[in-house]
């Protein structure tokens, strides 16, 4: 346990930032597993909007690095990419 008072409130801050921290990452898995099980290429596109904004907004505040941002938007780009290409062949 701390002794020092400036350190018992670094937990107690620390507490809450993982907390919010955390209810943000599940939020972000949860539109990424919508956009991935999504099959109507429409709907994929506006699910990727969404995804695009909640990512954006995670490097903002701070809870994901941009560059992890930049590889999950890339590679949902991709996905979108080819479901549209899969409905055009049919």
């Amino acid at each position: 346990m701390a002794n020092h008072k400036s350190a018992i409130k670094r937990i107690r801050q620390d507490r809450k930032k993982r907390l919010r921290n955390k209810s943000y990452k599940s939020y972000i898995k949860t539109v990424t597993k919508k956009f991935m099980r999504e099959e109507d290429p429409a709907k994929k596109e506006e699910l990727l909007k969404t995804l695009y904004s909640v990512l954006d907004r995670a490097v903002t505040k701070g809870i994901l690095h941009r560059n992890t941002v930049a590889r999950r938007k890339r590679k949902a780009a991709l996905l979108l990419r080819v479901a549209k290409e899969g409905t055009k062949e049919s």
